[in-house]
């Protein structure tokens, strides 16, 4: 359903026709502030764009029904993800004709959206995720890995196939249940206060990771806050009454070709699922990666045990897309403006 909250002509009516073709991470996932079965077309002017992080912001001056000029503010993706969907920090200027397309919050009064597309004078469309149209693991040629290191990307199916695992979460204990009904994406979001999140939500979020084999443990860097984790395989053990951290303490073994990987000693963390859903400190997680037969996938398994929150373990599986041609570009967390009203990143 489309809902046009302002009047437009017709030139903006046969841009939204072009256009309405599905859109990767359109599915509707419960614990996000926008609408994702609405989208309104805004025909204004740009008025600011704000090249930041975790999210860009674009604002149109746009007419309301009552002729008033108002001001929408617009939120999208991570500059590293637009940056390799050809975004550049002059992609927009003040004063910039546009049509822009973008599912707005369900809060009617606020003028604030989700950017689906927006169009520029001369008939350009952009979106913040084009670059994940096409796989790498689905290319004919190209590198393939011969080993868990080097660069990863989280494909698009990876990170809406996490989000449909984590509503399949029914058996939840009675504390947890409490907890979530309580949760408010908006104010609680751990990611709104600059908290990376750790697995498994790690493994989901759609941006860059790169694996680094060393003597004595394995290294797994990422974009998004520059997330590290470390994995010792030296042999040792988990250490009594070790800190409690955000990624935890983790040791690895091989089984033949196959990393298993134990992690205890995690901070709880409210939202690690995205919804709401609690995880706490006494929750144990295991993982499986493994390369595909082709080298261009790194498959992981992994189960979660919370005696806390979990009324049964959580297991699921995803895929990472071997990418050495593409760099890592870390991405800072701006307090200011990651405490702004938004979803979240990784459920987008």
């Amino acid at each position: 359903m489309i809902s046009e909250r302002h009047s437009h002509d017709l030139a903006v009516a046969a841009v939204l026709l072009a256009s309405l073709m599905p859109l990767p991470g359109s599915a509707h996932h419960s614990g996000s502030i926008f609408d994702r079965d609405t989208v309104v077309a805004l025909q204004g002017e740009i008025s600011r764009f704000s090249w930041t992080n975790p999210h860009v912001y674009i604002y149109v001056e746009t007419n309301a029904p009552g002729g008033e000029i108002v001001e929408w503010q617009i939120e999208t993706d991570a500059t590293p993800i637009l940056t390799r969907s050809g975004w550049t920090a002059e992609s927009l200027e003040p004063g910039d004709k546009v049509v822009l397309r973008a599912n707005p919050e369900h809060d009617p009064d606020r003028l604030h959206g989700r950017l689906v597309s927006v169009t520029t004078a001369d008939g350009a469309m952009m979106t913040a995720r084009s670059s994940f149209a096409t796989r790498p693991s689905e290319a004919e040629t190209g590198p393939v890995a011969t080993s868990l290191a080097g660069v990863w990307s989280t494909p698009l199916a990876t990170n809406q196939h996490l989000w449909a695992l984590r509503d399949s979460i029914r058996e939840l204990t009675p504390t947890a249940i409490a907890r979530r009904s309580t949760y408010d994406i908006a104010t609680d979001s751990p990611a709104g206060k600059c908290v990376p999140y750790p697995t498994p939500t790690f493994l989901g979020v759609p941006y860059l990771n790169e694996i680094s084999i060393e003597e004595d443990r394995i290294r797994i860097d990422g974009e998004l806050f520059y997330s590290e984790r470390v994995i010792y395989t030296d042999g040792r053990g988990h250490p009594e009454d070790g800190a409690l951290t955000n990624q935890g303490h983790s040791i690895g073994r091989w089984e033949d070709d196959v990393l298993v990987v134990e992690t205890v000693q995690l901070e709880e963390h409210i939202s690690a699922m995205i919804d709401g859903t609690p995880l706490g400190e006494r929750r144990r997680i295991v993982e499986r990666f493994s390369l595909s037969d082709d080298g261009r996938r790194l498959l992981i398994d992994f189960t979660v045990e919370d005696p806390d929150y979990l009324a049964s373990p959580f297991s699921g599986t995803l895929e990472w897309d071997y990418a050495p041609h593409l760099e890592l570009i870390g991405i800072d967390c701006d307090p200011e403006v990651s405490a702004r009203p938004w979803g979240e990143l990784g459920e987008r």
